[in-house]
């Protein structure tokens, strides 16, 4: 089973109405590492502001990566990355 969720209903699925904005449920952490990824250049100057290892970051990223594809949201790259964090509310323009 694929970890998302409808904004609107907070209901567990990949199916959605047309128009609807499925979001993947991204843990606390996950968004964590995500935005800190955002506002810097690199995973290691990420890892150092989270006090982690640039291996966690990568591992962070690779399973937000995977949980966008499970719902129809790919996001190959950083930039494709920050458009669904801005479109999921997770960051706002002013921060990166």
């Amino acid at each position: 089973m694929t970890e998302a969720t409808l904004e609107s209903t907070g209901s567990i699925g990949t199916s959605a109405a047309p128009g609807v904005l499925v979001r993947p449920y991204l843990s606390r952490r996950e968004v964590d590492v995500l935005v800190a990824w955002l506002k810097v250049t690199t995973k290691e100057e990420a890892a150092e502001v989270l006090y982690i290892s640039p291996s966690t970051v990568s591992t962070h990223i690779a399973r937000i990566r995977a949980k966008y594809v499970a719902v129809g949201r790919p996001a190959r790259t950083k930039i494709a990355l920050l458009v669904r964090a801005l479109q999921d509310g997770h960051i706002a323009l002013d921060e990166v």
